[in-house]
């Protein structure tokens, strides 16, 4: 399966992924990093001091205060960028898993191209709740990441709490961490209780966190009508309802107010929550929408 046209990933080449922090990276990269180094971007002043670089003396700070500064300029280096997918059962509907793999794609070749550390795991009931990819830096690894992508598959109920808890315990470079999940514990009550408990425990360490939160359009306007046995996607437990007028629109609203109460759980922890549909254009998604959201610029 091809993820992404070669057309497509030419018009990613301008993109960058948006941090809100400067953070020490390990390698030289394109990121703004704490330290000061020797970059053309000028940072700051500082007093000279004894067995430091002559050449970073300011001479006119000199002429006019006679005392010796140096020139301090910012030190670029990479970031870790993490990209999470859900690969539990119930991304299976409809079209939401190729959508998320297209979107995993997407930011992880920008991350790349950035000269960013790029570590990618996928959430599932297999592989003891994390299949972890190895961390990859620089544009020539994006085919390791996209045949990575596409060999992942869906399957069983994952616990996201345990899967986070471990990665997080796994990889210990905080960074910016984009999730795309349709945060489903359980589909057929919209309980999102294990993975706020998961996220919260995210959320408690340095990670910027982005919620790409996506549904098929058939989960937010189902096409159902008269008496039904309806099947969770996950455990397989079914439940028989009549599908009256009356009834979606209780589910309507009732999901109105789970993404709402996400919206308000990653308000209060200074997360992005983005809610997608696999039904917007993903072209117009990567190259508008994030970047009006500000993930991308």
């Amino acid at each position: 399966m091809t993820l992404l046209s070669p057309s497509f990933l030419a018009t990613l080449d301008q993109l960058v992924l948006v941090t809100r922090r400067a953070r020490v990276g390990t390698f030289k990269g394109e990121r703004k990093s704490p330290r000061r180094g020797g970059s053309v971007e000028f940072a700051d002043y500082r007093e000279y001091a004894p067995g430091d670089d002559f050449r970073q003396i300011d001479w006119n700070a000199y002429a006019r205060m006679e005392k010796l500064f140096l020139r301090l300029f910012v030190e670029e280096e990479d970031a870790t960028v993490h990209v999470l997918l859900d690969a539990s059962e119930s991304m299976r509907w409809g079209d939401k898993w190729q959508y998320a793999q297209k979107l995993a794609a997407a930011l992880g070749y920008i991350a790349l191209l950035g000269m960013d550390r790029l570590s990618a795991a996928a959430i599932s009931a297999s592989a003891r709740e994390l299949t972890l990819m190895r961390a990859l830096r620089g544009k020539a690894y994006a085919l390791q990441f996209f045949n990575w992508l596409t060999a992942l598959e869906c399957g069983g109920v994952a616990s996201p709490q345990a899967a986070l808890v471990r990665y997080a315990a796994n990889v210990r470079r905080a960074g910016p961490l984009l999730l795309i999940s349709d945060l489903m514990d359980d589909p057929s009550s919209l309980r999102a209780g294990s993975w706020q408990s998961a996220i919260q425990k995210l959320s408690e360490r340095s990670y910027e966190i982005t919620l790409l939160h996506i549904l098929a359009p058939d989960e937010l306007e189902p096409a159902l009508e008269g008496d039904l046995k309806l099947l969770d996607s996950e455990n397989n437990s079914a439940i028989e309802i009549t599908a009256d007028y009356d009834l979606l629109e209780r589910y309507r609203a009732r999901v109105r107010e789970w993404q709402s109460e996400w919206s308000r759980f990653s308000s209060a922890r200074g997360i992005n929550y983005l809610p997608i549909t696999t039904s917007q254009s993903f072209e117009e998604l990567v190259l508008n929408y994030l970047r009006r959201q500000q993930i991308l610029k």
